[in-house]
């Protein structure tokens, strides 16, 4: 009898270490997905602000366009006097 408790102890502890095995498996797999979710957030934020970037730059762009052509439109006097 003592044997066969033995035995059954034996397959719960076999048991109990494959779900661990299982579970850091899982885990293991869970940290890469992660790893690779942040990465893939950081290329996100940075072609955000590369999109911020360029979106200031035509700002400035069309700020000085917008400038140029009131010089143009004072000299040629084709602004509407009010």
């Amino acid at each position: 009898m003592t044997e066969n408790v033995e035995n059954l102890v034996l397959e719960h502890l076999r048991a109990i270490r494959a779900d661990i095995a299982r579970m850091e498996r899982k885990q293991d797999e869970t940290i890469t997905r992660l790893g690779r979710l942040e990465l893939a957030v950081a290329g996100l934020r940075r072609d955000m602000a590369h999109t911020d970037e360029a979106a200031a730059e035509q700002n400035v762009r069309m700020d000085h366009l917008a400038e140029r052509v009131e010089r143009i439109e004072r000299r040629l006097e084709l602004r509407d006097q009010a």
